[in-house]
This record gives structure tokens, sequence and C-alpha cells, in this order.
């Protein structure tokens, strides 16, 4: 497939490195600071001009492309360069990031023409939302309506009830409707055979229903209640919509902004939470207003340092489960070391979302793991594929695990004995650099 990636910020290479080695990459950045690093470490090619140009897409042969993503950090950006990459080649799919809501809102209202929007802010909300859910993962996701969740765990020293941890993965208690997919044990995946066994230190993903996935999370790291009242620092779209969002799941919501005309719009824009003007650094307010009685607290400033200084505070305030709102790549290990439980990058889940386009069309959801080394796909069975009414006993050992299967609308977590059937979905879990095989394979 041929591509243009109009910028080559963080989203542009999150989804240059998701995409280079199958597809035929054209980038665009005003910036040759980043166009370098990238065709130096890509072999791509690159184009030092403005993307949102007709004259520059002209030229550059956006009707030879198959694909336009406009992801800069400008919305005005990706939508102009959308609109005029349709114009010039009506057939090309376009895909636009936007931060803006209203430029959502217009889009689904059918009043751009443009193939399909992506709300970082929302995006962002619903990586939140589905962390909350299951406070003890370090990334998850949800995949067949809801039907079926992802999630990756680390499991320390002394976690784990007796007959888990240590165990062989077919002698051990494992919740039902449930599989492991992958340990991750260092920079080496092991495949999780009957006759291996999640050990401390290990890094985990799971594929189950949503009742197994919270009963891992109580397994690995028991929190007792589950989270039904949440602090957010930071009033910005980011934090508006994960206010929004958690609060049609009925969950208590308190947010704290420093500007005052800001506190004062989100008082009467959410409805049912608590707005306080305030600053997340202060230890009187903090005590005050007992916000270490909460059970989660989301912290989405739009500056990282300070981000990082107030979930510490907040943590030695009692708060007992911290996500972070990261903007730059590098932090989110640097809070994660710094005892953060969970940092979220908004360009990193909005790539994530985009990145599916490119797959083979069969292919309805994509969710990426440990920066791009491994993926999740949401995949339809071809009729005449070879692994069809093959027992899963009988399937090779490739490194690639299938996690759940999506039949007639329902999903199904396999055993041994369990076959595909023509048109199955299947949630499966693969290294990145195999996700052509495991297409072509399905």
């Amino acid at each position: 497939m041929k591509i243009f990636v109009i910028g080559a910020g963080q989203v542009g290479s999150a989804i240059v490195e998701a995409l280079h080695d199958e597809h035929e990459l054209t980038v665009f950045d005003l910036d040759p600071g980043r166009l370098n690093y990238l065709s130096h470490r890509y072999d791509i090619a690159t184009v030092e001009e403005n993307g949102a140009s007709r004259r520059v897409l002209r030229e550059a042969g956006v009707a030879g492309a198959n694909l336009v993503i406009a992801c800069t950090s400008r919305d005005e950006t990706n939508v102009i360069a959308a609109i005029f990459a349709r114009g010039l080649s009506p057939s090309t799919k376009t895909i636009v990031r936007t931060t803006d809501v209203e430029y959502l809102e217009v889009w689904r209202e059918r009043q751009l023409d443009i193939d399909f929007m992506v709300s970082t802010e929302l995006e962002t909300a619903h990586a939140v939302s589905r962390t909350i859910g299951v406070p003890a993962a370090r990334q998850t996701d949800v995949f067949a309506d809801g039907q079926v969740q992802i999630v990756e765990f680390d499991v320390e020293d002394g976690a784990g009830r007796p007959g888990v941890i240590g165990l062989p993965l077919r002698e051990a208690a494992l919740p039902e409707n449930s599989k492991v997919v992958a340990i991750i044990r260092g920079e080496r995946i092991v495949p999780p055979r009957g006759t291996e066994s999640i050990q401390p230190g290990d890094r985990i993903v799971v594929i189950g229903s949503p009742v197994a996935a919270l009963a891992w999370s109580e397994l690995l790291a028991p929190r007792g209640q589950r989270v039904r009242d949440v602090v957010i620092f930071g009033g910005g779209p980011a934090g508006t919509a994960i206010a929004e969002l958690l609060l049609t799941q009925g969950i208590s919501v308190r947010v704290v902004e420093v500007h005052r005309e800001r506190a004062e719009d989100l008082a009467e824009q959410l409805h049912g939470a608590r707005v306080y003007h305030a600053t997340g650094f202060d230890s009187d307010f903090l005590e005050r207003e007992r916000i270490g009685r909460a059970h989660a607290a989301v912290f989405a400033m739009r500056d990282d340092a300070k981000n990082l200084y107030a979930a510490t505070l907040a943590r030695s305030h009692g708060v007992p489960f911290t996500i972070t709102i990261v903007h730059e790549a590098v932090s989110a290990r640097i809070f994660e070391q710094a005892g953060i439980d969970v940092a979220i990058n908004p360009r990193h889940v909005t790539a994530e979302e985009i990145v599916r386009f490119a797959h083979d069309p069969r292919t309805q959801q994509v969710a990426m793991l440990e920066g791009d080394r491994y993926e999740i796909l949401d995949i339809t069975v071809r009729p005449e594929s070879r692994l069809v009414r093959t027992p899963f006993r009988e399937l090779p050992m490739t490194g690639s695990v299938i996690g759940a299967i999506v039949r007639n609308g329902e999903a199904i977590f396999p055993h041994g004995d369990s076959m595909l059937e023509p048109n199955d979905r299947v949630i499966v879990f693969t290294e990145s650099s195999r996700v052509p095989q495991v297409e072509k394979a399905l």
C-alpha cells in the first residue's frame, strides 16, 4: 500500500514505526530534523514541504496513493490536507487526527468529505476509562464491542494468590474465559505453553472476558473496592473528555483546574462533577478536600513535570492509584519508574487507532503493545484459510496466539478442541514483524 503521512511528530513517527516494513511510505513535514531521523532509521521517502498544499500533494503523486494520513498537531492543517487529497484523488482514503471535538461532530454529521477522523482527546479518555476499569493493569483495551478485553500486567514479587505464580500453566488456577497469550521475560517473549509458568518479574498479556480481566486484576494485585471516585487534575480538552466519559459511567468525578475562568466554565459544562479552582501542588487543599480518599487520580495537565509532581504529592496524601497523561514519549518510562501506576501517551493511542486502516481490510481493530513490538489483531478468517476446521491443539506453534473467537456476534474463548470456522473473527496476539504472515495464514 502506498501511504502519505502528513506530519512527522510523535503521532506520525509512531505510524511510520508501525507501517514501514510492509508499506511504501512518504512523510511530509517542514522540520528537516524530524524527516532526517525518520528517513535514516526507516528508509522511507520524505518531503520537506507543507503537506496541506495542493501543489505539493499533486507533485508528490497523491493520485497514486492508497491512503493519506494527516496527523500534524494543527487540526486545520489536517482537515485541509485531507480535503485537497480527496479533490486530487477521489479514490484515495483519507484519515484525519483532530484535537477538537467540534471537528469530530461536524464529520459525524457528514459535512466533511473525510473517510475517518480520530479524536486524540476521546481516544485518551477511553484509554483512561479502560485502565480505571482494571486498576492493576499496565495497559488494557477492549475488542468485539466490549465482549473481549486485552490486559497487560506486571507480575511483582509477592504478587498472586497460591496456585498461580510458579506453577505450570496447565496446572494453575487461572480465571475462566481467559488465556495467557504472552509471557514477556526481560527482552524476550516466552511462548505460553502448558509447561511454562508465570514468574515474578514477568510481564504477561491476557485475552479474556471483562469479568476475567477483573479476576486477573484481583489475583495479581488486589486493591479492594472498585474505582468509583476519581479526581482529575487539569480541566483542558483531555481532562474534560475524561471527566465527561467517566460521568456517563456513574463514576463520581472531581476536577481541579488552576484557571478561574476555565473552572467556572467547567462547573457549568460538567453536570454532576465538582470543580475546584486550585492547583495540584497545595498540600493544604489536598488535605482539606480529602483528595487522598479518592479511589484514583488522573493528571491531565499540559506539562509532564507538573503532572509528575502533582501525582507524587497526591500519592503521599493517600491516593492509591495514579494515572498520568504524558506528552513526551520518554516521560512514560520515567513516570512508571517513579511509582506512577499508569502513564498514557495520547499520541500513541491516536496512532494505534489510525494504524488499523493500513492493515488487511479484514482487520477491524488493532492494539499495539510494548512500543509496537507486539500487536493484537481483530481479523476475519477467510473461508479458504488452511487453519479452518483444524483443532487448536494441532495448529503449528508460531508465537502467535488466538485468544478469542467472535462467532455470530458472540465471544468464545477457545480450548484445545476448538476449531475455526469460515468468517469467524479472531482476536490474535502476535509479534509486529509477523503481522503479514498472520494475515496471510488467516
